[in-house]
């Protein structure tokens, strides 16, 4: 049976939420209520829930629920008109509300709204024609537009120097085209929630592939792009082999030269280290395990990487929250396999009714998605399940765990595909598949199981992101007022509570380690069980992924760890690691390698062409910066000094006195507007400080244990506080300044000014939801 043409439908559905809400609120007695954390409902209330024109909510929490699994619900008329409308809006209600399972945010966003945009990912075909150039990049627009990423290939456009027939002239080459396509993403705001993200692919054997390798030296260029290398096992055999490989040119498909593999593979180790891209697919692999190869052979992924995509294909995608899988029998936590395999269960059949429900923003999205019906049904929590079962993350059990239950939901996800397959039929494309062959196992879909990013569904979930290590035991939140709050992982604090040695002194003291591992006041069990990122070694993240590699469908999104004192060699381990171990691509990210996002250069003496000094001219304010509040207690009064920072980190300053004006408010924004001009020029923060710290004014005061000798002492402080002098390029003259993090880790939120988390191939904000693909 071929799906419906639902367009009507969804419309119609749309226009009346609110009397369906009414309606099945009325029946609602069964409804479990949803208990979130405080963070949780910061970020729906932010991301999530239903607003007016002017920003005003609309919807309660719960609301939002009822209306995500009425309208997902609706789909079951589709194949059945006596279908228990209420029934499964129940159900689907309750394993959400219950923090069972998520699907993706555009779902979460859109179902039961006019725009009905439902998938989180995308693949557009780019070809070797500029009408198709910019026809993919008027789609990408469309997608973004509606809440979707998009990944490409670019393999198919001629290389850089490459004759033009029609014109005479020469090809610009694929990089190009890559800076067109993220100048038009930067224009755009992804429904008004989710920026938009792409992912670019260029094949190894390209003859450009040592410019795209390059592309993201400068931080400044093609920020709303991820970018991979697709490998080949004919480039990996010359790897191996310490031999060249051909560079063949798309157009022609003649070798065009030839170059050494390892010489390759070391540019590609040494720029993944330096700033953690490109990434690396293994793109053969991929293929061999294409469920449709005779529909077309798969060129690119998503922008995280995790689910490849033929052409005009997308894929729904949603998380099972592992941490809410254990039981405990006999004083003994135990994997509840009854409660997973219900949860797969139904989780798949509200995925299947996504692909009905949605509403594609391309015809031939929608006809590709229709025909192959792929679903991506994966994890969260697993950390958290690892540390309520007493196994410590970087461990051969973790690995068996790993397996045991990636292999029980894959199994699950297909014997229910298959049994929506014998009443509702078998995709479209399926004797076009790798499921027809002896015995014909009839399926719904043509994958089942995909490990996504789950940067803010894991906030919703209050769990880890995805298979990741948690990313700390406790850490500071900025909240109200700019007071911060120290936060615990809930499974320790319980923990903590029950054997007593919790104390904020020991919370505080963790802050400040960002690690337990050398903290003897825990006892030693605890420091095993409770692993955070950065205590895992790269080759632990690596085993993780393959065991959950080996029962996806897909692939999986992960990000290796590496310590900032991390080298080349170690990172090169790692890539030929995973593909020994059999995973799909593999994303690496070395502490602090991204410092630049927050960074600013000093400015280097400007001379004229005659060698003649000039003086230096401050660069200039850009329309849009980023920054944060902090109060201070002065003696005047509460003073608020606002940081602002543009791409090239701080640069401006602005102080606003809370109770008091007069001379002291005039005389704080004169100290503002110089301190802004001084970052702007270029000048060392550190002298900065110098000059502004231990000055004294009559009315001293002490602030939050600390003594604040004036308005300028003050902002000294705060400067000093958040901004650490890091290091010095080579010639000595161009420093770097980093935000402080007593982590160590990563910059902080442009949205709300918390620490930024490097996980699953994002960058995300546990505080406010932000993320980056």
């Amino acid at each position: 049976m071929s799906a419906p043409q639902t367009r009507d439908n969804t419309k119609k559905t749309a226009m009346h939420a609110d009397a369906l809400e009414n309606q099945v609120i009325q029946d609602a007695s069964r409804l479990i209520p949803p208990d979130f954390s405080e963070n949780a409902l910061k970020v729906l209330e932010k991301r999530y829930l239903k607003k007016s024109e002017d920003e005003n909510r609309m919807e309660a929490p719960h609301e939002m629920l009822l209306r995500v699994a009425h309208n997902i619900a609706q789909a079951e008329r589709l194949y059945d008109k006596q279908a228990d409308i209420e029934k499964m809006t129940e159900r689907f209600y309750n394993m959400i509300s219950t923090r069972c399972f998520f699907p993706n945010s555009p779902t979460l966003m859109n179902a039961g709204k006019l725009l009905q945009q439902l998938s989180a990912c995308f693949v557009l075909p780019v070809e070797d024609s500029m009408e198709s150039i910019f026809e993919a990049i008027k789609n990408t627009a469309l997608i973004h537009k509606s809440g979707g990423g998009t990944g490409f290939s670019f393999s198919r456009i001629r290389p850089s120097r490459d004759v033009v027939q029609t014109t005479q002239g020469v090809s610009s080459g694929p990089i190009s085209f890559l800076t067109v396509f993220d100048a038009a993403t930067e224009t755009i705001k992804q429904g008004g929630t989710r920026r938009g993200a792409n992912m670019g692919i260029l094949r190894i054997d390209h003859p450009d592939i040592i410019d795209f390798i390059n592309a993201k030296i400068n931080t400044d260029k093609l920020n709303n792009f991820n970018i991979s290398v697709a490998l080949t096992k004919e480039f990996w055999e010359a790897l191996k082999g310490n031999t060249d490989y051909p560079l063949i040119n798309p157009r022609t498909r003649k070798v065009t030269g030839r170059l050494k593999a390892g010489e390759v593979f070391d540019l590609i180790v040494h720029n993944a280290w330096e700033n953690g891209e490109p990434g690396i697919i293994f793109l053969d692999r991929i293929n061999e395990h294409n469920p449709t190869p005779q529909v077309g052979e798969i060129e690119s992924t998503n922008p995280c990487g995790e689910q490849p995509l033929l052409p005009y294909e997308s894929c729904n995608l949603g998380s099972i929250n592992l941490s809410e899988m254990v039981t405990v029998s006999d004083s003994t936590p135990k994997i509840d396999y009854a409660k997973l395999e219900e949860t797969v269960q139904l989780a798949v059949r509200f995925l299947d009714n996504v692909i009905d429900m949605n509403h594609y923003p391309l015809k031939k999205i929608k006809d590709m998605t229709l025909a192959n019906r792929k679903i991506g049904l994966g994890v969260m929590g697993f950390a958290d399940m690892l540390i309520a079962l007493g196994v410590p993350y970087n461990s051969d059990d973790a690995c068996t765990v790993a397996e045991k239950v990636m292999r029980f939901i894959s199994t699950k996800s297909k014997e229910t595909s298959h049994e929506l397959a014998n009443r509702r039929g078998v995709f479209p494309n399926f004797d076009k598949s790798s499921y027809n062959k002896n015995g014909k196992y009839a399926m719904r879909n043509a994958t089942t199981t995909t490990i996504a990013p789950t940067g803010t569904i894991s906030i919703l979930g209050n769990c880890s992101s995805g298979i990741e290590p948690i990313f700390a035991v406790a850490f500071v939140r900025c909240v109200m007022d700019n007071d911060r709050l120290v936060e615990v992982h809930p499974l320790f604090q319980k923990i903590a509570r029950e054997r007593n040695f919790y104390s904020k002194e020991l919370m505080h003291k963790i802050v400040e380690s960002g690690s337990l591992q050398d903290i003897e006041d825990i006892p030693e069990d605890m420091r095993k069980i409770f692993i955070t990122s950065h205590d895992v070694t790269p080759e632990w993240h690596v085993r993780i992924q393959a065991a959950f590699q080996k029962y996806t469908d897909n692939a999986v999104s992960k990000t290796v760890n590496f310590q900032n004192s991390a080298t080349d060699r170690d990172v090169r381990r790692v890539y030929e690691l995973a593909y020994e171990l059999g995973c799909k691509g593999v994303t690496i990210y070395r502490d602090g390698s991204r410092k630049q996002q927050v960074l600013t250069k000093g400015v280097q003496e400007e001379k004229s062409e005659e060698g003649a000094e000039r003086k230096i001219t401050p660069r200039a304010r850009p329309d849009r910066t980023y920054g944060f509040t902090e109060k201070i207690g002065t003696g005047c009064g509460n003073l608020y000094i606002t940081i602002n920072c543009d791409e090239e980190g701080p640069n401006e300053i602005f102080t606003q006195m809370g109770k008091s004006g007069g001379c002291a408010a005039s005389q704080s924004e004169a100290t503002g507007r110089l301190v802004s001009l001084a970052l702007r020029s270029g000048i060392s923060i550190k002298v900065i400080v110098e000059q502004l710290k231990g000055i004294r004014c009559p009315s001293p005061r002490w602030y939050k244990g600390n003594l604040v000798l004036s308005c300028s002492d003050g902002i000294g402080k705060v400067l000093e506080a958040y901004y650490d002098e890091s290091s010095q390029s080579p010639d000595g003259n161009v420093k770097q300044l980093s935000l402080k993090n007593s982590i160590g880790l990563c910059p902080e939120c442009p949205d709300c000014g918390n620490m930024l988390e490097f996980s699953e191939g994002c960058v995300i904000c546990k505080a406010c939801g932000y993320t980056k693909c």
